[in-house]
């Protein structure tokens, strides 16, 4: 079996609709943290938060979002170890992509995510925001954080 072609975020502008938006996923054992971008694909902001149950179910209810949003393309946070390694994180984050690519017709490309949760919990910790509203809120801001990061690199190429 052959591997297809990883698609980066320099690969997405020709495929995207004119107002297409982005769907950042933050991809976890127990949530999947999800931020959406604006149509101008400027400002990603923080969407929601799957528990994750089955993922056939978790898979409908993103494939839902993606429709109900019209976004063109999702971007999912690559959790790779400060040494540039994919651990087991990363190849399960990478098995979830494959597996959510036959629920969801758009393109999907990895962007890397390391510290991206380190460093929303610094901000929401500075914010002096409660523990139990940053166990609510950590996985929709990592997810933003991590677009934003898609969204910047985009706009550079322009």
């Amino acid at each position: 079996m052959t591997k297809a072609p990883e698609i980066t975020v320099e690969d997405l502008p020709p495929m995207l609709g004119h107002e297409a938006r982005l769907l950042g996923l933050d991809v976890g054992t127990k949530t999947v943290g999800l931020a959406l971008s604006d149509v101008s694909r400027f400002i990603a902001t923080p969407y929601d938060t799957i528990r994750r149950t089955k993922f056939t179910e978790d898979a409908k209810t993103i494939a839902k979002i993606v429709e109900a949003q019209g976004v063109g393309a999702l971007v999912i946070g690559l959790p790779i170890n400060l040494d540039g390694t994919e651990g087991p994180r990363a190849q399960s984050t990478r098995a979830f992509a494959r597996n959510l690519a036959a629920h969801v017709a758009k393109p999907i490309v990895f962007w890397d995510e390391r510290l991206s949760t380190a460093a929303v919990q610094r901000q929401l910790i500075e914010a002096d925001v409660t523990r139990k509203r940053r166990a609510e809120l950590v996985d929709r801001m990592a997810a933003a954080y991590i677009l934003q990061g898609a969204l910047d690199r985009l706009r550079r190429l322009a």
